[in-house]
């Protein structure tokens, strides 16, 4: 039996609080990603002013490792 890794993609969204500066929504949109896998995209789709949120879809991969029988 060998092990490999095996990559899988999947797509995720995300709500994330309003932060004070791009620079800082952009942290805090990484951070929250890397919790869930690696991106690979992300975009903000939508924004609630009211709640203060913002609507965020992404790509992300995750590592598996897998056994293979020979």
């Amino acid at each position: 039996m060998q092990k490999h890794q095996s990559m899988t993609t999947h797509f995720i969204t995300a709500e994330i609080d309003l932060q004070d500066t791009p620079a800082q929504m952009r942290q805090v949109i990484e951070a929250e990603l890397q919790k869930r896998g690696e991106p690979l995209r992300w975009a903000v789709t939508s924004v609630d002013i009211g709640r203060q949120l913002a609507r965020v879809e992404a790509i992300v991969t995750l590592a598996a490792d897998i056994a293979i029988l020979l």
